[in-house]
Formats: structure tokens, C-alpha cells, sequence
């Protein structure tokens, strides 16, 4: 089996599986309890004048 085989082969099974990881942690991480405040802010953060620091 040549190197582009072997590296496809493992892309395609536990690369995927590790895609899979990372998107389900971004999405929980997006939504979890303590993000609020954060999100709130930064969808507020274009009205913010400079002088308001």
C-alpha cells in the first residue's frame, strides 16, 4: 500500500472522527451556560463608541 493510500485510509476513518470531536466541542462550547455575558457584549460591540472604555 503506498503512502497516499495509507494516509487517505486514515483520513477518511479517525480524521473524520476527529473532525467530528472538534465540531461537537466548538458547537458545546458556543452554547454553554457562561457564554452569555460574552456573546451579549460582542453583539454589542460595533454600537460601542471609543469614549465609552
Amino acid at each position: 500500500m503506498s503512502d497516499y493510500d495509507a494516509l487517505r485510509h486514515f483520513a477518511d476513518s479517525w480524521g473524520l472522527l476527529a473532525m467530528t470531536l472538534l465540531f461537537i466541542s466548538f458547537v458545546g462550547w458556543t452554547f454553554r451556560p457562561g457564554a452569555r455575558r460574552h456573546h451579549d457584549d460582542a453583539a454589542r460591540l460595533i454600537f460601542r463608541s471609543d469614549s465609552d472604555d
